[in-house]
């Protein structure tokens, strides 16, 4: 079984393969956890994206909550993953916050409410007077918000390299900085050429994240994934303030303090990645759009100094849905690609097309996330 990709969906899937006796090799061309997988904020989400609510449309959520059951159900099993691997993972989840400055902007988080409810995901609206109450860090002229108490945060440096540890500990093998560079079928499998010399293997899954598109190609797949530069901010240490995720609806933020009381300050914020460039760079634009918009949210955070800005490359795909399982007409090639927001459903996303290889029912249903449509 060949792995492509050492972010958290590729070592989660590793993991759950090699727990159940499966032969497992898994490559990644940087180091383990170097891209999105490390780079983003930690946040837990179980909303549907507000901006993306605001921007695509009703419709365009409707479409996206089914998607809302995947999230849960992994939710559910990051309260085990600090059990299961022996790790702290930081994993702690006090609620997400999706705070609004005006009515308006509290009709639309309550049309959004009112979908996700729908699938299963419990928002209770806030008045202002509740959201003093539970979040007094919070500007004062927020007239309320969705509380939705199954959002939180983790560790981004801990939790792949967690499962990478307990992955090799079962017999996985792990290949760092090993390119692949190009896949073709051989008798009943895949032959994977890689600078580490070829790879054979029965099942290939590609976990391979904003180059998961690159990768269907050589298997003559045209799968929509694209891999999009974003950035995130973090302060210095401050004395323990915000317990939430919190979200605006009024312009595009996420964030949350650390257990060392560091603020995480992102939203999706646009990084600069030009023709040529090996790696994004960060926007200074982007800084100053999302720093002005946390402060008015908190405004205790224009007393907390900024330490560093970095940029990451997320995968993402236009609506925003997953790309799971076996593809049809390739036996044996499966997609493992959860856009956007993958630190929270790569642990269900690993496990659930692990347990498709394994032939079991996964733990959750995946059926209507296949790449049937994006297959040529």
């Amino acid at each position: 079984m060949l792995v492509i990709g050492g972010g958290l969906a590729g070592c989660a899937t590793a993991y759950f393969l090699a727990k159940n006796g499966i032969e497992v090799v898994l490559i990644e061309r940087h180091d383990l956890n170097a891209l999105a997988s490390g780079s983003n904020a930690g946040s837990i989400h179980a909303q549907i994206p507000h901006a993306e609510f605001l921007e695509l449309g009703e419709e365009w959520a409707r479409g996206f909550a089914p998607v809302i059951p995947l999230m849960l159900e992994s939710i559910r099993l990051w309260g085990t993953l600090e059990s299961e691997l022996g790790a702290d993972l930081e994993f702690s989840l006090k609620g997400g916050l999706l705070v609004a400055r005006t009515e308006a902007q509290m009709r639309a988080i309550e049309r959004k409410g009112a979908i996700e409810r729908a699938h299963g995901l419990a928002v209770e609206i806030l008045s202002r007077a509740d959201l003093r109450r539970i979040a007094p860090y919070l500007a004062e002229d927020l007239v309320g918000a969705s509380f939705c108490a199954s959002e939180g945060k983790a560790n981004p440096l801990a939790v792949t390299p967690a499962f990478a540890r307990a992955a090799a500990a079962r017999g996985a093998a792990v290949l760092r900085r090993t390119a692949l560079a190009g896949i073709r079928v051989e008798g009943q499998g895949f032959v994977a050429e890689t600078d580490a010399g070829p790879i054979r293997a029965h099942r290939i899954i590609n976990c391979a994240g904003a180059e998961a598109g690159r990768i269907a190609a050589m298997v003559g797949l045209d799968l929509p994934i694209e891999g999009h530069p974003i950035q995130v901010n973090v302060t210095e240490p401050a004395a323990p303030l915000v317990p939430h995720l919190v979200y605006f609806a009024g312009g595009k933020l996420t964030l949350k303090q650390t257990r060392r009381g560091a603020f995480l300050i992102g939203g999706g914020w646009p990084a600069i990645f030009a023709p040529g460039d090996a790696r994004p760079r960060v926007d200074p634009r982007s800084i100053e759009a999302n720093l002005r918009i946390a402060v008015s949210v908190v405004p205790a955070l224009a007393d907390v100094h900024l330490l560093r800005t970095w940029p990451a490359i997320v995968n993402g795909t236009a609506d925003w849905r997953p790309v799971l399982g076996e593809v049809p007409g390739v036996p044996g090639f499966y997609m493992c690609c959860f856009p956007w927001m993958g630190f929270t459903a790569g642990p269900i996303c690993g496990l659930a097309v692990a347990e498709l290889i394994l032939g079991r029912k996964p733990s959750v249903d995946i059926t209507q996330f296949s790449a049937l449509g994006n297959a040529t």
